[in-house]
């Protein structure tokens, strides 16, 4: 049912073979499309097909709902570590996956482009991060949320300013667009020293 947003189901049995006394027993499931927003990198082989064929699979997944792709832009290497030229795009999704379900699920999709995880910000055939969940706000030896570095990164700021530049970033406050209007203003200030 698309139009569905959040579900809570019971199921109640008011005659369970239960040897204590009830009025009923029941079991309570709650589920809920939640928004996110995912950077989308390659930089390795056929950068374009890898991150193509990453979305086709997320359009396939009945978890997800794929409702924004930004167009691709062309990078340089973020970190000192890789050596080729990133392409780098962004887009907003729905799902059903939790945070941690949905990393694991990226984790297969980078797995499938063939991507080793030997160099921290190495060179890469895909990588997929989440950069925003709903208004979550989560630090653990896992996973951060939101990204913690996109505000300092233009090639993540600007293909998710071009399909969410009103999306708030929930520690900072600022919209997409005023975090990369910042930074853009704080590089080009950089660059005339």
């Amino acid at each position: 049912f698309p139009l569905i947003r959040e579900i809570c189901l019971e199921v109640r049995k008011p005659h369970a073979p239960v040897g204590l006394p009830f009025a009923s027993v029941s079991v309570e499931i709650k589920r809920r499309w939640y928004k996110a927003y995912l950077a989308m990198g390659a930089n390795l082989g056929d950068r374009e097909g890898y991150i193509r064929r990453a979305v086709e699979a997320m359009e396939q997944e009945e978890r997800i709902r794929v409702l924004q792709v930004s167009s691709l832009i062309k990078t340089t290497p973020y970190g000192g570590v890789a050596k080729e030229e990133f392409l780098n795009g962004a887009m907003e999704i729905e799902t059903l996956f939790t945070p941690e379900e949905l990393l694991d699920y990226l984790h297969t999709l980078e797995a499938a482009a063939g991507r080793e995880r030997k160099e921290h910000w190495g060179d890469r055939t895909l990588d997929l991060d989440i950069l925003l969940y709903e208004e979550l706000v989560q630090w653990t030896e896992r996973l951060t949320i939101p990204h913690m570095d996109m505000a300092n990164r233009t090639f993540v700021l600007k293909p998710l300013a071009e399909i969410a530049p009103y999306a708030m970033h929930p520690v900072y406050r600022q919209t997409v667009g005023m975090l990369l209007d910042g930074l853009e203003k704080r590089e080009g200030i950089q660059g005339k020293r």
